[in-house]
This record gives structure tokens, C-alpha cells and sequence, in this order.
């Protein structure tokens, strides 16, 4: 069964995510919050698998109580946004949030979203995140750029790995890219993600952007 927690402040979208949550019979909904401080505060008490957190909230945005969530170890977050909001989203995505998804995602997206995530995919619907990724490359942030020295230690299927990343693919795809079994890009991609010391593939796509790989 897949623990979630729903926090988003506006009350008849929250009750519209949660009724189709608690259609699926592997999915419990264990906890609502209408801001970023109960967000954090019920994951603190619920330790749910998954926070699916809209990105503005009263109290404490979305983008803080997704770092909160993900520094304390709580839960994974699934972030609910729009697409224009992209300087949130991508404050998310820094701040750890293992995905996105957009608010006029249809239910059963919303569905197989919540349990990518659960599964340890944490890369929500490919085409969406090549769009999105697109979008972040486009616009000037002002965050510092990533340094390029950070990929020197990376071996060279890494950095393949990485560039497919970059590219908004899912495992399976990257096996049939690469030519891998699905098991070895996992393996791949969690031994990036540590030598990069990032917390989810989706930031990984994001530094693959940076970089250009």
C-alpha cells in the first residue's frame, strides 16, 4: 500500500486529488495539509511514502517544505505545478523533489505518477519532463551553473546514463538506448546520483541541461 500525503491549499482541488487517490486500491491517503507548515509537520507525524505538494502555499511554500521534507528523510515529493510557475519548479527540483506533474494531469496519469515515484522511477511522464527541462534550459537562472569538473568523476557510461537523463528518459528507455538491462541503469544512475551527491534523477536531468551533456 502506497502512504500519501496531500497538501495543497486550495480545498476543492485538494478533495478532487484525493478522491481519485483513494480510488486505487494500492493507494491510501493517509493525510491532508492546506499548507507548507502542516505539510511538513503531518510528514513528520504520518511519515508517509509520498508528499504530492502543490508549489504555492500559504505559510511556507511548496519549494521550502519540499526541502524540509527531503532533508529530514520523510517522504519522497511528488510536486503539483504549472507551467508558469517554472522558477518554482525548478527550486523543487533543487530542492530534492523526486518529480512533477501538472495540475490538469488526468486521473489515471495522476495515478501511475504517484506509484513511478513509489517504485523509485522518480521521473514523471517523460514527454512532460523533456518539456519542462526544455523550458528551465531556455531561461536564464540565478543560480550559480553547475561546474563541468563535476562530471571528470563519472566513468563513460555514466555519463551516457547522465545524458540520456538529460533527455527526460525513463530506465526502460535508457536500456533500449544504451543497450542495458533496466536492473544496470538503476545501478547506473544510483552510483551518479552519489558521485554527484544529488538527491533524484530529476536533478540529474536538470545538471545534464547545464552542462550541455
Amino acid at each position: 500500500m502506497i502512504r500519501v500525503l496531500v497538501a495543497e491549499d486550495q480545498s476543492a482541488v485538494r478533495a478532487g486529488l484525493v478522491l481519485i487517490l483513494r480510488s486505487a486500491p494500492d493507494i491510501e491517503v493517509v493525510g491532508e495539509a492546506a499548507d507548507g507548515e502542516q505539510a511538513v509537520a503531518l510528514a513528520r507525524q504520518l511519515r508517509p511514502d509520498l508528499v504530492l505538494m502543490d508549489v504555492q502555499m500559504p505559510r511556507l511554500d511548496g519549494v521550502s517544505a519540499t526541502r524540509r521534507v527531503v532533508d529530514e528523510g520523510l517522504a519522497d515529493v511528488l510536486v503539483l505545478t504549472t507551467f508558469d510557475l517554472d522558477a518554482y519548479v525548478f527550486g523543487a527540483l533543487r530542492a530534492g523533489a523526486a518529480g512533477f506533474l501538472l495540475k490538469n494531469t488526468e486521473a489515471g496519469q495522476l495515478l501511475d505518477a504517484v506509484r513511478t515515484v513509489a517504485g523509485g522511477e522518480g521521473l514523471i511522464a517523460p514527454a512532460v519532463t523533456r518539456r519542462l527541462i526544455a523550458e528551465f534550459a531556455a531561461k536564464p537562472v540565478r543560480e550559480p551553473r553547475a561546474d563541468p569538473a563535476v562530471l571528470d568523476a563519472l566513468t563513460r557510461r555514466e555519463r551516457e546514463v547522465l545524458s540520456c537523463l538529460g533527455e527526460g528518459l525513463s530506465n526502460a528507455e535508457i536500456g533500449v538506448r544504451l543497450d542495458m538491462a533496466e536492473a544496470t541503469v538503476k545501478t547506473h544512475v544510483s552510483r551518479l546520483l552519489g558521485k554527484l551527491a544529488l538527491r533524484s534523477r530529476v536533478q540529474a536531468a536538470v545538471l545534464a541541461q547545464e552542462l550541455g551533456v
